[in-house]
C-alpha cells in the first residue's frame, strides 16, 4: 500500500509541516499579503483570524463587522472583517480570502502562561475546507490540495 504522502502528492496535494506546541496546539507558518506569521491550526475555529495588533503588519484593509467572536474563554468580542487577502501556506495559495480580526490578547496570554510563543492568528475551518485539508496528526503534517 502506498504511503499517505505519496497518495496525496499524486492527487495534487502539498505537504506543510505542523509544529506541536507545549499546549498541544498545532502551529503553522503562513503568509498573508506577503508577510510571514505564526498561526494556530484550529479545525474548531469557523473563520481564519488575525489579531488587531497585526493589521498593519499584514497590510490588511478592514471593514466594520456585526460578527461577535468567541473562543478560549472569551465571548462577545468585537471584530472587523477583511476581504481580498492573499494567503499562502507552503505552496498552497488563495486569493480573495476573508479574514476576521479581533483581539487575540487572551489567546496569547494563555499561550505565554504555558511558555509557548504568542501567535499572529488562527487558520480556521474556512481555509481548511477550501484547501480540502487532510491532517496527519502522527507525522505532524497538513496536506492542502492545489487548485487547478
Amino acid at each position: 500500500m502506498a504511503s499517505l504522502k505519496k497518495f496525496l502528492e499524486k492527487k495534487s496535494y502539498t505537504k506543510v509541516p505542523l509544529i506541536l506546541t507545549s499546549t498541544n496546539h498545532f502551529e503553522i507558518v503562513a503568509k498573508i499579503n506577503g508577510a510571514t506569521g505564526r498561526f494556530i491550526l484550529d479545525t474548531g475555529a469557523s473563520n481564519t483570524c488575525v489579531g488587531f495588533d497585526k493589521i498593519e503588519f499584514f497590510g490588511i484593509t478592514t471593514k466594520e463587522s456585526k460578527i461577535k467572536a468567541a473562543g478560549a474563554g472569551a465571548t462577545n468580542m468585537e471584530t472587523l472583517i477583511s476581504t481580498k487577502n492573499h494567503i499562502e501556506i507552503g505552496a498552497w495559495q488563495k486569493n480573495k480570502a476573508k479574514i476576521v480580526l479581533f483581539d487575540l490578547v487572551h489567546v496569547n496570554e494563555a499561550l505565554t502562561a504555558h511558555k509557548t510563543l504568542p501567535v499572529d492568528g488562527i487558520i480556521g475551518a474556512d481555509i481548511l475546507k477550501k484547501a480540502k485539508a487532510i491532517i496527519d496528526y502522527n507525522k505532524r503534517y497538513v496536506y492542502l490540495k492545489q487548485s487547478k
